[in-house]
């Protein structure tokens, strides 16, 4: 005979039970490793000449691009311009290079991203810094806004 005999329904309930959500330093790692993720393969799309996948990582229609003191258009001339400028002969793309990536989550849906970018070779090689505003949209974090500022 068992001095506790509530013991077993009480292991069931406890196994039974909803799990609590992740610790909120857990979910802040998982949504930074996912950004990291996004800003990856846009550097695997450019880096094989897949402009349409490199511009997947913005948002759609409406990214504001900012560079070389201007805007770009939207998301229709932003890939526009990249094949303009950019496609064709690989020689001519360059190969791209994303680095010292700084991610700081402003809100569930929203981080800022702060990072380093490389375009080696190409037609016109270049470094500087890029300052993105990251939106989840839909499940899915994207670059709402882009800031790109080259190196002279």
């Amino acid at each position: 005979m068992t001095r506790f005999p509530a013991l077993p329904a009480l292991f069931l309930l406890l196994a039974a039970a909803p799990c609590p959500p992740p610790a909120p330093a857990a979910r802040a790692e998982a949504e930074k490793a996912a950004i990291r993720r996004v800003i990856a393969a846009m550097e695997a799309a450019w880096n094989r000449g897949d402009f349409a996948g490199y511009m997947a990582g913005f948002k759609k229609p409406d990214v504001v691009f900012v560079s070389k003191g201007r805007f770009q258009r939207d998301w229709q001339g932003t890939l526009d311009h990249y094949v303009r400028d950019y496609g064709g002969d690989p020689a001519r793309r360059g190969r791209l290079h994303f680095s010292d990536l700084r991610i700081e989550l402003i809100a569930p849906d929203a981080a800022q991203l702060v990072s380093r970018y490389r375009l080696e070779g190409g037609a016109s090689p270049q470094d500087g810094i890029n300052t993105r505003l990251m939106r989840k949209v839909d499940g899915r974090w994207v670059v709402a806004l882009n800031h790109v500022s080259s190196a002279e």
